[in-house]
């Protein structure tokens, strides 16, 4: 077990019941500022909440980083005054009382929905509701990893969430949860908001579900307590803490609580409770202060509870700075979610070998070549795959599965056919840290975790998603699983590094920048048929850093420049002979990263896609090519779903051939 909280002082006395009515007062008070925003469940949870950080929660505010903390997220998140309030009570610094009048305000620290920011106790960015909780299963999970590689001494924490029913709604969490449950990761407390009432009104206007029933069914250890009654919180999570398997505990409570007229209504659920309302919930709590005053002696008392762990924190910094300067290293780089020292010499070692080799990969393998030399250098690396893991290539060779169930040394997760919940935990296996994520599906189904992915990208984590058969070169499955618009809609994603590598040196290098990107994800799609070499003469430098580049410059004059990505360059790399056979000078340009071409200035931009025709050549949707090609560019792909064929037969059909290149840049000579 972590340890018990300890306490840095002895705390004023206040009642239980005060303690919980401060929450539950500074969340309406910034609700009717705003004029906007979600009082009920902060209200309703107040107990909850209040029983959970001042007697269980390790942690210290006043040290908010402290990796051996116990993770708290609030998957409920339209219910964010219950964590601010929380933090300013607490005593983290940045969390003023000016904050917590800014609700929802720009430049705030206390937006509408919690976003990301350790440094006030806010573990994850939620709002999309399932994510919560869902990403909750990837900080336990790593929390369990990093304490196989690291020990009790250094990882012993764990990790609560407060839910809503909407939470136990959302098709991610039955993904993630029931993963959880075979894993059975025991430091994870569920602790759900069971008020029963949802924005439309009561839930079993479309809910009947017996979730306790669902949650045993999953594996987890389920109990249900009165909410409001502190002793019986207590003893529920006491329990919960001795379990071997996840937990959830079915609080339930009244929503808004202490409002006389909107109490258990949903008229407390999305909307302030009027200046009426919140004067008689005044009377009610028997608060006679002033909108956002808290007592001295109330204040007092919660900055006490948040400094509990103050003397937790000693004892893991002397322990830590015990170790020899190797452990304290490799644990701080882990943990700091540092770029691995070794990557750079083990991707040039990969590169240089397969440029000499030049071998005829699809990319797919390429990547999982890349993985057989990163993996065993790379101990942070934790692999997976949505039940694909022979076609996505992501398991390195000899490398041992997380087993769960008391067995976390592995270092590969099989998450089953689980995509969007695989995302999701994915996701908070990198906000924990101490590991970096990877893990594999097809790309037709990024549709299916999409959230995720644009999630990780909004937290600025580094996750990577491995996205194989990325185009109609899949070939026999058919259009049902032929991706043709999903590089233009990811694409779209704010923050996120969608890589199309060429052959084997290109997915080394994505690879490599996926990596060294530590404040975003990475999603790499790759080929399921076989490419040539095309990088044959070895560079040490990164070449699809530059997002863009000239693969082969035109012999002679440049007239012409074949723009193209992944599996297509090979049709690019033909046309240009043809062209240049006609006396055309053309030059074709590999273009691995759109994101990353765009941060290039302009000057560079030009210089690698020319001044004369310009002819695109992908096998998806034409979408997005325009601002590369121009109003007057040529563009060879795809204008709707695929077929189910072999895949050079697909491609003849479709007319993605090189001599459709030729004849796109002859139109326009």
């Amino acid at each position: 077990m972590s340890p018990s909280p300890t306490s840095a002082g002895t705390p004023p006395a206040v009642p239980f019941a005060t303690m919980a009515n401060a929450i539950r007062v500074l969340a309406m008070d910034a609700v009717e500022a705003a004029k906007s925003g979600h009082p009920g469940m902060p209200m309703g949870m107040a107990d909850v909440a209040t029983v959970l950080f001042t007697r269980f929660m390790t942690f210290d505010a006043a040290t908010p980083r402290w990796h051996d903390r116990d993770r708290f997220v609030l998957s409920a998140g339209h219910g964010s005054m219950l964590i601010y309030a929380l933090a300013h009570l607490l005593g983290y610094e940045r969390m003023t009382i000016d904050q917590i009048k800014r609700f929802r305000q720009l430049h705030s620290l206390t937006p509408g929905h919690p976003e990301v920011d350790p440094s006030i106790g806010v573990e994850m960015t939620t709002g999309p509701l399932g994510q919560g909780i869902s990403t909750a299963v990837g900080m336990a999970l790593a929390e369990r990893i990093t304490n196989a590689r690291f020990g009790d001494d250094l990882v012993n924490h764990f990790t609560y969430v407060i839910a809503s029913d909407g939470d136990l709604m959302e098709g991610v969490s039955h993904e993630a949860c029931s993963l959880a449950g075979h894993l059975q990761l025991g430091r994870l407390i569920v602790l759900w908001d069971d008020n029963r009432i949802s924005i439309d009104g009561p839930t079993t206007l479309s809910f009947t579900d017996d979730t306790q029933a669902r949650f045993r069914a999953y594996g987890w250890d389920v109990q249900a307590v009165d909410g409001h009654d502190p002793e019986a919180v207590a003893a529920a999570i006491e329990a919960a803490r001795a379990t071997h398997t996840p937990s959830l505990i079915a609080c339930r409570t009244i929503i808004g609580k202490g409002a006389p007229n909107k109490a258990n209504s949903h008229n407390a659920h999305g909307a302030p409770l009027g200046a009426d309302e919140v004067a008689a919930t005044r009377s009610v709590l028997g608060w006679p202060h002033e909108a956002f005053v808290v007592p001295d002696e109330v204040l007092a008392a919660w900055r006490a509870a948040g400094r509990r762990g103050a003397d937790a924190v000693a004892a893991w910094t002397k322990r830590f700075e015990a170790l020899d300067g190797h452990a304290r290293k490799a644990f701080a780089d882990a943990m700091d979610k540092a770029v691995p020292g070794a990557l750079p010499e083990l991707i040039d070692a990969f590169k240089r070998k397969v440029s000499a080799e030049k071998p005829s990969w699809a990319t797919r393998v390429a990547s999982g070549n890349v993985l057989d030399v990163l993996v065993p250098g790379i101990p942070e690396l934790i692999g997976g795959s949505a039940d694909l893991t022979p076609s996505n290539n992501t398991k390195a060779k000899n490398s041992a599965d997380v087993q769960g169930r008391g067995s976390f040394a592995g270092r590969y997760v099989r998450y089953g056919v689980r995509e969007h919940g695989m995302a999701a935990t994915m996701n908070g296996m990198a906000l924990h840290g101490g590991v970096i994520p990877y893990g594999g599906t097809f790309m037709q189904f990024a549709d299916y975790c999409r959230p995720s992915i644009r999630l990780a990208a909004l937290m600025k984590q580094r996750v990577v998603f491995v996205m194989t058969h990325d185009s109609i070169g899949l070939g026999e499955d058919g259009p049902t699983h032929q991706p043709v618009e999903h590089l233009a809609a990811l694409r779209a994603i704010p923050n996120l590094l969608v890589m199309r590598p060429a052959d084997a040196v290109e997915t080394a290098e994505c690879w490599q920048i996926a990596l060294e990107r530590r404040d975003a994800p990475s999603l790499l799609a790759l080929t399921r048929q076989n490419v040539p070499t095309v990088r044959t003469e070895h560079r040490a430098e990164n070449l699809s850093a530059k997002g863009a580049y000239v693969l082969a410059e035109a012999d002679g004059e440049r007239r012409v420049t074949l723009l193209s990505t992944g599996s297509e360059i090979g049709l690019a790399m033909e046309a240009r002979a043809t062209l240049q056979a006609e006396g055309i000078g053309t030059a074709v340009v590999s273009m691995p990263c759109w994101a990353l071409f765009e941060a290039q200035t302009a000057a560079e931009q030009e210089a690698v896609l020319g001044t004369g025709v310009r002819v695109a050549v992908e096998a998806a949707v034409r979408l997005g090519w325009d601002r590369w090609i121009g109003p007057k560019g040529g563009f060879v792909g795809m204008t709707g779903f695929g077929e189910s064929a072999p895949y050079q037969d697909l491609y003849r059909h479709f007319g993605i051939t090189a001599d459709a290149v030729v004849a796109a840049a002859k139109e326009r000579l």
